[in-house]
């Protein structure tokens, strides 16, 4: 079964690569989608149809499931409740929403409609970080008692300044580390304190957080951080220049260089690199199966959102 997709905006990770998962998924329509942010194969075909509101996409018959980046990420919970009353399923950009209320309103009407609501959540399912989990589930290093995470992304003068508009550093940078530490690291967290800054904003003015830290507690008794900024300099050769090292007690596994290095050691042995060649999970895939009645997913959805959750309380406590 192919599956109807919809795209609505093109603020994040947007899917634009028709066929979507060898078949599995068909982009039918747009809306709010401009024609530069496009593949030319997929603007130019005349099969897909181009709307100018998400009222009228959600309209269409054949979108069975949309695909939510919106132009305003704080207008996005508005759009996902109305996609699942529409009777759409719904796949959303980060951070599915800024409120918890919000959050727990989309998750309601998604049972009320009996659509099946997911958020773009795969960090933790890609390589390396697929074999990172795969150690730590195995329990080659232990019980985990520390995670460290630094998530770095470069300054550019698209970035907006209004947080409504993106999530803001914590929502749609540092969620990604949150993620790590709980679905790689396989330990939920128990609480969180935030700090975070603008030093360093070259707009006079602007409400751009330049960086932040998460401190956090495991309910197993252990410790994470996660360091997010926008201060990653071009000359590193990487866009996303991130580090993940958990540490059990028994080993330690680690990720640097934005994913090009690992390195796993057990008590005395240094076992060198990780053997990242699998293909790890793709989640979009993986959610066009559930949908299909074909597989399911590899998170429940509360452990799916449960990063979210806690980087909306970190946001808060920020202040």
């Amino acid at each position: 079964m192919s599956i109807g997709i919809g795209i609505y905006g093109v603020n994040g990770h947007q899917i634009l690569h028709p066929p979507v998962c060898e078949g599995r998924g068909r982009i039918v329509a747009m809306a709010e989608i401009p024609e530069e942010s496009m593949p030319p194969a997929l603007w130019d075909d005349n099969a897909v149809r181009r709307y100018d509101t998400l009222d009228q996409l959600l309209a269409d018959p054949e979108v069975k499931l949309v695909s939510l980046c919106s132009p305003r990420r704080r207008d996005q919970v508005a759009d996902a409740i109305k996609a699942l009353k529409a009777g759409k399923h719904v796949y959303a950009e980060k951070p599915c929403a800024m409120e918890e209320a919000d959050m727990d309103a989309i998750l309601q009407v998604s049972r009320e409609s009996g659509r099946l609501f997911r958020e773009m959540a795969g960090s933790a399912f890609g390589q390396p970080y697929f074999a990172m989990r795969q150690v730590v589930l195995e329990g080659r290093i232990g019980e985990v008692v520390q995670v460290i995470c630094e998530k770095s992304y470069p300054y550019h003068e698209s970035r907006p300044q209004d947080e409504d508009i993106d999530g803001g550093l914590i929502g749609q940078n540092a969620i990604h580390g949150v993620r790590f530490v709980e679905q790689v690291g396989g330990v939920k967290i128990s609480d969180v304190a935030a700090v975070e800054t603008r030093t360093g904003n070259p707009v006079a003015g602007g409400g751009l957080r330049m960086a932040a830290t998460l401190m956090l507690r495991l309910e197993n008794g252990g410790v994470a951080s996660v360091c997010a900024n926008y201060l990653n300099p071009r000359g590193t050769g990487v866009w996303g220049d991130e580090s993940l090292r958990i540490l059990g007690t028994l080993g330690m596994v680690e990720s640097t260089q934005g994913g090009a290095r690992t390195r796993l050691v057990i008590g005395e042995t240094n076992h060198g690199a990780l053997d990242t060649t699998g293909p790890g999970i793709d989640y979009l895939e993986a959610y066009l199966r559930t949908i299909a009645g074909e597989g399911e997913m590899p998170l429940s959805l509360e452990d799916e959102l449960s990063p979210t959750r806690w980087v909306i309380r970190a946001k808060r406590k920020a202040g």
